[in-house]
């Protein structure tokens, strides 16, 4: 083990004390956000109803609620409760017993989860572009990517309008690839009537503070294949049979198999219970949230070398963020500096996978998801929760268009 004390301890920087330039003139009215996590409805009713119960770890009374609401909307075998996102993808390389032998294709443009939960197995991961429309991954470019050990596709949603998931799923059959749907931004949104989520045997939902429907951190995995369900009940358990037991089936349980601790605490599924119950309120208000931007800018931005988010008439959407694509990152930067000198936080998204750190690392190289590329520098997300006040949105509006008509 390194020795500190020898080699020195780099020391965390402290505030000089000085005014940040951004910080030195507040503007004079209140901050408008990029989110805001709101209460709906009865969660802290259910909380305290959580720990009057002295059932606060995962699989209890709301545990239960919300992974059967969820399978009845869903039509799934099963949903499975985790701590997030994230640890539902783990689940899924674990079930797909991915390992390094065998490769996945990721689009480039997505969260690094979506990603590392494959590579951890040893798995290497092949990026591919996403579609300028809806910024998906571009199924045409999927072939020209695939290798003889190419195990698994996973098929993210972005921005809750659907991939081309009929092209994708038959690709992916005729190779034998499994498909995994990253579906974090699009629970209740639907592509050609179905829901997304509903595709492939695997997919996996986020609850984290500034999806639709949230409980600070949290997750889901979704079983559409019923023959998953006992060995994902295996793994969301670290390993062991515990459920088994307590449906009392067997005696005592024990370790069969690789898992880890994937389960929610059911102080987060009483929170996240009261906001799906409330998923229609909550849907159509976000809807309205959309559609304003929608209705002030397209027609106007336009002109200016701005596009708008895209959503094809057999999707419905989640809305869940409103973005734009700038024409450059000059542009897109201006344009950050201008809203938060006004107050206003607006934020960019992901950075290509195939030009970071770890994605070179497994070959990844400039040039290779040009559209990723340029969108990652250009994309722009506008503030976005559901209780934005309309007067606050309205700022927002002006500021963009005073901006662009400069």
């Amino acid at each position: 083990m390194p020795s500190f004390a020898a080699s020195g301890i780099l020391s965390c920087p402290r505030d000089s004390g000085e005014a940040h330039p951004e910080l030195s003139s507040p503007p004079p009215e209140t901050p408008i956000t990029f989110n805001r996590p709101v209460v709906v409805g009865r969660e802290l009713e259910y909380i305290r109803a959580a720990v009057d119960a002295m059932h606060t770890s995962g699989d209890g009374e709301f545990t239960r609620r919300v992974a059967g609401l969820l399978r009845h909307e869903l039509r799934a075998c099963e949903v499975l409760l985790t701590p997030s996102c994230t640890d539902a993808l783990e689940m899924c390389a674990l079930l797909l017993d991915l390992g390094p032998r065998d490769s996945f294709v990721v689009p480039s443009f997505a969260f690094v989860s979506s990603a590392s939960a494959f590579a951890l197995r040893g798995a290497r991961p092949i990026f591919v572009d996403i579609r300028p429309d809806t910024l998906n991954l571009d199924e045409n470019a999927l072939e020209s990517v695939l290798t003889p050990d190419t195990r698994a596709l996973i098929a993210l949603h972005y921005n809750g309008v659907g991939c081309e998931m009929d092209r994708i799923l038959g690709i992916a059959a005729a190779r034998g690839i499994e498909v995994v749907e990253d579906n974090a931004h699009g629970l209740f949104a639907e592509f050609r009537g179905r829901p997304l989520g509903t595709f492939a045997p695997l997919a996996a939902l986020s609850f984290h503070e500034t999806k639709n429907f949230s409980c600070g951190e949290g997750g889901a995995l979704v079983l559409n294949d019923a023959r998953l369900v006992e060995r994902a009940e295996h793994v969301r358990d670290k390993g062991t049979d515990r459920q088994a037991l307590f449906r009392g089936q067997v005696d005592k349980y024990t370790w069969v198999d690789l898992g880890s601790s994937f389960v929610l605490s059911d102080i987060l599924a009483a929170f996240l219970y009261a906001q799906l119950e409330q998923r229609e309120r909550i849907l159509a208000d976000r809807e309205a949230i959309w559609q304003r931007y929608d209705d002030a800018l397209r027609g106007k931005v336009e002109r200016h070398g701005v596009r708008l988010p895209t959503v094809p008439e057999h999707c419905r959407q989640g809305y869940h963020l409103y973005y734009l694509l700038l024409p450059d990152l000059d542009t897109r930067q201006a344009l950050i500096a201008h809203l938060r000198s006004r107050g206003i936080y607006a934020v960019f998204h992901y950075s290509p996978l195939h030009v970071s750190r770890v994605g070179r690392s497994y070959g990844g190289r400039p040039g290779q998801c040009p559209v990723a590329e340029r969108v990652s520098d250009t994309l722009l997300r506008l503030p976005f929760y559901l209780d934005l006040a309309r007067a606050d949105q309205e700022r927002v509006i002006e500021e963009v268009l005073r901006f662009l008509e400069r």
